[in-house]
């Protein structure tokens, strides 16, 4: 528990001095503008798919004790749509409700998403950095090429997809829905930023060892840092402490190995 404390601070220490500071400025603007993208795309493709709607409505009073039919049909289109449910406080709460929560929930974990993928090529620059601050004894290795990393994360990428399929039964139940729904992510999250990490410092095999010997420590450092992930805004300025942190670890790891 010391030890995991006091390399806490020194990330934190790492992660303040102005080379890393000005690195984690790319990771904020990049993800920023791509959100920024993603959402006209996705908000002009929503109203688009909403096409036209027909409204038909039958209405029956009574005059003199004779009841009268009205029927009403009128037919929307685009954003007359929005207009229509917005007019109504039930609706308008509902469909207001909905864009926040599904629009707030998806934002999220897009911005972590390309977050992740910004960080990769960062990475190199990061541990180079940290290499020379307190491990100049160790030589960065490494095992990454360009092919393999894009292969590794469009393998990830896939599995992380299907996973959101596969676990949708679960998404109804509640407490484990939660579980569910973050599961998908953590997985991508884990895997990318400890192969981006390893890749760049030990060896292959060095790799395989730390990840026998030190499995459930690492999953659970990296679920940490995926839980502080999902505060808002918070993977926009720590993604360069996330390579911080787990670099501090492995290149303990592989001191320990190579000694």
């Amino acid at each position: 528990m010391k030890d995991t404390t006091s390399l806490f601070y020194k990330s934190v220490q790492d992660f303040l001095t102005p080379k890393m500071l000005k690195y984690s400025i790319l990771p904020f603007i990049i993800t920023i503008i791509s959100m920024y993208i993603l959402f006209f795309f996705v908000a002009g493709a929503g109203i688009e798919q909403l096409g036209t709607l027909n409204v038909q409505s039958t209405q029956t009073t009574m005059q003199n004790g004779i009841p009268h039919t009205e029927n009403f049909s009128t037919q929307l289109e685009g954003s007359s749509i929005m207009q229509f449910f917005m007019s109504y406080a039930i609706t308008s709460w509902i469909v207001s409700f909905l864009v926040y929560a599904v629009g707030g929930f998806f934002m999220l974990y897009v911005s972590i998403f390309v977050a992740v993928i910004v960080i990769g090529f960062l990475t190199p620059s990061v541990l180079k950095e940290l290499q020379q601050r307190h491990y100049q004894d160790i030589t960065m290795i490494g095992y990454s090429n360009p092919i393999a990393g894009i292969f590794n994360t469009i393998k990830w990428a896939f599995i992380m997809l299907l996973l959101f399929f596969v676990l949708i039964p679960l998404y109804f139940i509640p407490v484990v829905n939660i579980v569910a729904l973050n599961f998908p992510l953590y997985y991508f999250f884990h895997k990318m930023m400890t192969y981006d990490i390893a890749s760049n410092i030990c060896t292959q095999e060095e790799d395989k060892k730390i990840k026998y010997f030190n499995g459930n420590s690492l999953r659970v450092k990296t679920l940490i840092l995926y839980l502080i992930s999902l505060i808002p805004f918070a993977i926009f300025f720590g993604a360069i402490f996330f390579v911080i942190y787990l670099g501090h670890v492995y290149f303990i790891e592989v001191r320990k190995i190579r000694s």
